[in-house]
């Protein structure tokens, strides 16, 4: 498997349909109020069949080559849902996703689909930032029982803080592409300019100081 091509290749395709929007000086606000050069709307994929073939393919093949044990796939509410379907049909292997919390009415569940107790598990996610909510959903299939390989996902920021939640949680995550990637595809395919990458990379580093505008 060529990762980096792999990369490229899906950074080049999410910047042609808009799933990744860059925009260094006119910059998104975030929830948590940071101001970011970067929006990632990994579920835009879904809506261009070219383009979700990569996706899909791809995250099959990086599943096969980390954790070809895997039993279930298990996707992230709700971004990771259609995904973790997708995939698990392309491995042949039973799928269910973690719901953000546990239903009030019912049984109550949090994990739908069959809960994976004993089984090897590979997580599904679109998009991986600061890793909290993916690490939530891990730790709902650990206390059910499952042994759970990784987290596999579309895209990371590469956020610091990400790196270090996972590396706490002795948690693995493999994406398809990243932050340094999609700024070196972005800049051979004119979507922004050569003077732009500096000022993207500094955020990337301390997304919470906004200095990076200033650059």
């Amino acid at each position: 498997m060529d990762e980096k091509k792999l990369a490229e290749e899906v950074a080049k395709n999410l910047l042609k349909i808009k799933a990744v929007f860059l925009k260094p000086n006119d910059p998104f606000t975030w929830a948590s109020g940071i101001k970011s050069p970067i929006y990632c709307d990994n579920r835009l994929s879904l809506s261009y069949p070219e383009v979700r073939r990569v996706v899909e393919n791809g995250l099959a093949e990086v599943i096969q080559h980390y954790y070809p044990d895997v039993e279930v796939i298990e996707g992230t509410s709700t971004a990771g849902i259609a995904h973790a379907a997708i995939v698990s049909e392309i491995l042949g292997l039973p799928m269910g996703y973690v719901r953000g919390g546990a239903k009030d009415h019912g049984r109550g569940n949090q994990i739908e689909g069959i809960v994976p107790a004993g089984k090897k598990v590979v997580v599904v996610e679109d998009l991986i930032s600061t890793a909290g909510s993916s690490l939530e959903v891990v730790e709902v299939l650990k206390e059910a029982g499952a042994n759970v390989l990784g987290i596999v996902s579309i895209f990371t920021y590469g956020l610091q803080k990400g790196i270090d939640r996972l590396n706490a949680a002795n948690c693995e995550n493999h994406s398809l592409s990243n932050f340094e990637t999609l700024v070196e595809v972005a800049a051979k395919e004119n979507y922004i300019s050569e003077a732009d990458i500096k000022k993207v990379l500094k955020f990337q580093k301390n997304p919470s100081d906004a200095s990076w505008m200033e650059e």
